[in-house]
């Protein structure tokens, strides 16, 4: 049972590890992106990375509440993406 945690441990810890990477990376085209396109994708895979990243943090605490929290983020990350891409695309969000 003690080795089955130890390689949870560590599978969590790269976890961690790997998604915060992602983050920083994201962040990096988020300000350096040539295009708003660019801009949009890094926005969205910031929101994917830290929904990642609540997710992992509700597994290695144990707490269900973090995957209700992670449910409201993947919902509010898709309409804020739609959104963004409407109003560059056609400058308006609602018709």
């Amino acid at each position: 049972m003690t080795e089955a945690m130890n390689f949870l441990n560590i599978a969590l810890y790269l976890a961690f590890a790997a998604l915060a990477l992602g983050q920083v990376f994201s962040m990096v085209r988020l300000v350096l992106g040539p295009t708003y396109g660019d801009r949009i994708l890094a926005l969205d895979t910031m929101v994917i990375n830290a929904l990642g990243l609540v997710v992992v943090l509700g597994i290695s605490q144990g707490v269900q509440i973090y995957f209700e929290v992670a449910l409201l983020i993947a919902m509010l990350g898709f309409v804020s993406t739609v959104a963004l891409a409407r109003f560059l695309l056609r400058g308006d969000i609602i018709e």
